[in-house]
């Protein structure tokens, strides 16, 4: 054995002393924060749904219409409007109701044309008569209207100028030429389009009420919002009590209390819905937001139940309970503390669960009633003129699928930055 002596040591200098310190120390919660940040898609979801909040909340404090005020001269006008240059620096769009519009490119106003009256057509005339037609009679004079051009257009006056629309192509059998309109102003024929402009007035166009459809989407998203906020408040105040109560105590109480969740559970959602709407009528969102409170919290309680049974082992609860802590104290101070993690993945999960449930409720018409605009109302509007206005069903739906993938990115990011295996990384 080799001897040590006093020259065999040295002692350490001042700055071998220094302790570099590469990373402070990061509670739990910072460093899942940290985490977090990495993760590109779930911050994009979380801005969207920042995005989605102004939206929704801040958005209808910046129009000048309700979600229910009707304009029936602006009905059914898409975001980008198909207009015609009847003279220089002259646009006019045609809606598909044979409305004329004048487009002001640079301002983005719309002007509503006052039509004419012109007198009785030739069909108008024979109809009312007051004789009886034999079906033969009725064809021959619906054929003669047909073919009277003076019936199928209309006229329309424009500072002191009158502007002829002729649609007659559109109903003849033979149409003379490839246009739809043939618009005459000064005696000049215009049956070309100039082009597509943006509807500035009504940014994502009008609905078959003349109702703005951006604002109604605004109270639409406002109502999602709504929903995903009492989803939220159910599941973290019933569905973790409840889950935590009866992984803790376990036992009987623990059966008991599962049991009651398989029932709530069994039963569908529709009939509960459709059962309340017996009972206290249709209240729109007050019966969907009730239906939600009964029966949203029994995943939560599930997951929750399961965490409690695995915690509820642990050393740190063994000491409580030989401190002599109380139950409360436990459940509320340790258990549920140490499962917020999962916790707050599951709720974050079942937001973009509880925005599409509602969208379908409403969607076959067992949510939010008119004039009220939910997403799912509005894609329900839509369906009758999809062909031909497919902007009404798009947008909405649009809305809903961006609110739901943005809950489900931060979702995912969320559960990658709380699992405490990956604290190092």
């Amino acid at each position: 054995m080799s001897e040590f002596s006093k020259d065999s040591f040295s002692f350490v200098t001042e700055k071998e002393k220094e302790h570099n310190i590469f990373r402070k120390s990061l509670t739990y919660w910072q460093d899942a924060w940290r985490r977090l940040k990495k993760n590109k898609l779930a911050m994009i979801g979380l801005a969207g749904i920042f995005l989605v909040i102004g939206f929704g909340v801040l958005g209808p404090l910046f129009t000048n219409v309700s979600y229910s005020d009707q304009q029936n001269d602006f009905k059914n006008l898409g975001p980008r409007l198909e207009v015609y240059e009847i003279a220089e620096g002259l646009y006019v769009h045609v809606s598909g109701d044979y409305h004329m519009f004048v487009v002001d490119n640079e301002q983005g106003q719309l002007q509503v044309l006052e039509e004419i009256e012109k007198e009785e057509s030739v069909l108008d005339r024979s109809f009312t008569d007051g004789k009886i037609m034999s079906p033969a009679e009725k064809k021959k004079l619906q054929q003669e209207a047909k073919n009277n051009v003076e019936s199928n257009s209309k006229t329309y006056e424009y500072n002191g100028q009158e502007i002829v629309l002729d649609y007659s192509n559109l109903v003849v059998d033979e149409p003379v030429g490839d246009y739809e309109y043939k618009i005459t102003y000064n005696g000049i024929d215009t049956t070309q389009v100039y082009g597509k402009m943006a509807n500035k007035e009504f940014p994502l166009g009008t609905d078959g009420l003349g109702r703005d459809l951006l604002t109604r989407i605004m109270y639409g998203t406002r109502i999602s919002l709504i929903v995903a906020l009492v989803a939220t408040i159910v599941n973290f105040v019933i569905g973790v009590l409840y889950g935590a109560i009866s992984g803790f105590e376990g036992g009987t109480t623990d059966n008991i209390m599962m049991r009651i969740v398989d029932i709530i559970n069994s039963v569908p959602l529709i009939l509960i819905i459709i059962l309340m709407m017996v009972l206290l009528g249709n209240q729109g969102l007050w019966t969907i937001i009730l239906a939600i409170g009964l029966v949203y919290w029994v995943g939560m309680a599930r997951l929750v139940r399961g965490q409690m049974l695995s915690l509820k082992e642990q050393e740190f609860i063994l000491a409580a309970r030989t401190l002599g802590v109380s139950k409360r104290k436990i459940i509320m101070r340790h258990l549920i503390p140490n499962a917020m993690g999962p916790i707050i993945v599951s709720m974050t999960m079942m937001i973009p669960s509880a925005i599409f449930t509602e969208s379908f409720l409403s969607f076959i018409g067992l949510g939010v009633s008119a004039p009220q605009a939910s997403l799912g109302t509005l894609a329900n509007n839509a369906l009758g003129g999809i062909l031909t206005y497919p902007y009404q069903l798009f947008f909405p739906a649009l809305t809903i699928a961006l609110m739901m993938l943005a809950f489900n990115f931060l979702g995912d990011g969320l559960r990658d930055a709380l699992d405490p295996r990956l604290r190092k990384g």
